[in-house]
């Protein structure tokens, strides 16, 4: 039973991992100013949910493996491949009169969108590679412990590839560069931000499973 419901696990956290990455790459061409008082963030709204496929990636790596984390990093991208070529299958079909959403809004909406996956999927393969690549060394060489390394240092270089490709592959040759730098910066901080904050929950995460699955301090579910 413990078995089934290690699989379950794995199969909810690659779901979340999924539908924030499809939602990251469906509002990106949205750009907003976060306040959070002692700074405002200038991101793509897709910089939003990103931060979560990089939670589930490390929790994923803590629990089941480089292997397994690796395999949801795939299907991602499948899944993100699926979408944009559904988004171009429904542009090839014009709008009714009376349909609610026209041409002209869906192409506002969705036109770029082969461009900012593209820019994403790029980046993206490069990145969470990157990050379960890091997250695995680190996790090594300490020998199982300080988590909060592991989680955030393989975070740091992955976001900064992350963000970096993103923006240039989408604005490079578009705007100034000193706008380009910012909004690489902007990113990056944000999403840096936002892994220090998801840190205890990581924990909290991490130890409820190892306690309900009988789990040593370095042992993956096997599945």
């Amino acid at each position: 039973m413990k078995k089934n419901q290690a699989l379950n696990l794995y199969l909810l956290l690659a779901g979340l991992f999924v539908a924030a990455l499809v939602t990251c790459n469906l509002i990106a061409n949205k750009f907003i100013e976060v306040d959070l008082g002692f700074h405002t963030f200038i991101i793509s709204a897709g910089v939003l949910p990103y931060p979560l496929t990089f939670l589930v990636t490390d929790l994923l790596s803590e629990l089941y493996g480089r292997r397994k984390t690796n395999a949801v990093v795939i299907v991602g991208f499948v899944a993100s491949m699926l979408v944009l070529g559904i988004l171009l299958l429904a542009k090839c079909f014009p709008a009714i009169p009376d349909s609610p959403v026209s041409d002209e809004i869906y192409n506002q909406v969705f036109a770029n969108t082969w461009r900012v996956i593209g820019a994403s999927m790029v980046a993206y393969l490069g990145a969470q590679l990157l990050d379960v690549k890091l997250f695995h060394f680190w996790k090594d060489l300490t020998q199982g412990k300080h988590l909060w390394l592991r989680n955030n240092a393989s975070t740091i270089f992955s976001q900064l590839l992350d963000t970096t490709l993103v923006v240039t592959v989408l604005f490079a040759g578009q705007i100034p560069f000193n706008i380009l730098l910012e909004f690489i910066l902007h990113g990056w901080f944000f999403k840096l931000l936002c892994a220090l904050l998801d840190t205890p929950i990581l924990y909290l995460a991490v130890y409820k499973a190892r306690k309900y699955f009988s789990l040593s301090a370095n042992a993956e579910l096997q599945i």
